[in-house]
């Protein structure tokens, strides 16, 4: 039986999204988008509603009229990145084959795409930072004021009833747990993200999610040939910028980003249908 008219390659793909929310430190970002529309394969158009303030009540007239502004807005996806993987025939036999691609598209899932994908978000949310002056001198010094500057710099303008979330390097994570504010502060909450509820440390509210440092740069470069190989030997990833910065602490609510995420069918080949080589084919893109 041809591997791709087994009814797991649908199955795989809808696991693998599921780990991608699971592991993913930014994945909580795609609960927030409203009624998206793809319009073919790298648009999506978004509705952007506005409304108008109140007015005083007319005793005589009574109520002033008033529209709501719904428009459509067109964003062009930034990245399109996709992987071949193979899995020579002599590496397992047809009954086996479910199981290991199974482990091996998770472990591609958890190890490259959830690291690119949170780096790329990270990024772009600090360049908006930067370029709209919403920065501060990190201080090893005093790190639970700083937190404190920042969450209260955000509630002026979000709001004090707004969900807010930290993203947190190591050094930064490093300097909160030694401090004692924290120390007295934290508590572990829910935290919802996809389908699933997950225990976080919250201060004050403010959920602290750790991030690997290597994803908290100010700006990367997402590889399309890696360093010194050719169109052949494409090892990918990412690397960060040779300037960027470290972002030590990232504060914002946790609606005030839509990440708009497209995964295409995981495609799938067995032996007998791929032309390259006597193995089990798996295409994914994102």
């Amino acid at each position: 039986m041809a591997i791709n008219e087994i009814s797991h390659a649908s199955k795989w793909a809808g696991e693998l999204d599921k780990m991608y929310v699971q592991k993913s430190a930014t994945g909580f970002f795609a609960d927030n988008v409203l009624r998206a529309k793809f319009v073919g394969a790298r648009t999506v158009v978004i509705p952007d509603i506005e409304f108008e303030g109140l007015v005083d009540y007319d005793r005589d007239g009574g109520f002033s009229g008033s529209s709501l502004s719904v428009s459509n807005e067109a964003h062009e996806l930034k990245m399109d990145r996709a992987r071949s993987i193979s899995i020579d025939r002599e590496d397992l036999d047809e009954t086996g084959i479910a199981n290991l691609a199974g482990q091996v598209l998770g472990e591609f899932v958890r190890t490259k795409v959830v690291p690119e994908t949170d780096a790329y978000v990270i990024s772009t949310l600090t360049k908006k930072a930067v370029e709209n002056n919403q920065t501060v001198a990190w201080s090893d010094e005093t790190p639970y004021k700083l937190f404190g500057d920042l969450v209260a710099k955000v509630q002026d303008v979000a709001g004090y009833d707004e969900e807010l979330v930290c993203f947190v390097d190591k050094t930064a994570y490093h300097a909160l747990k030694n401090s004692d504010e924290f120390t007295r502060h934290i508590e572990v909450s829910d935290f919802k993200q996809g389908d699933i509820s997950l225990k976080v440390k919250t201060i004050d509210g403010v959920s602290i999610i750790p991030v690997s440092s290597e994803r908290m740069k100010s700006g990367f470069d997402f590889k399309k040939i890696a360093d010194g190989a050719d169109e052949n030997n494409i090892t990918g990833g990412f690397k960060a910028v040779v300037d960027a910065d470290d972002v030590h602490m990232l504060v914002l609510p946790k609606k005030a980003a839509s990440l708009v995420k497209k995964t295409e069918k995981l495609r799938v080949f067995s032996p007998e249908q791929n032309p390259e080589a006597d193995a089990y084919k798996f295409e994914y893109r994102i």
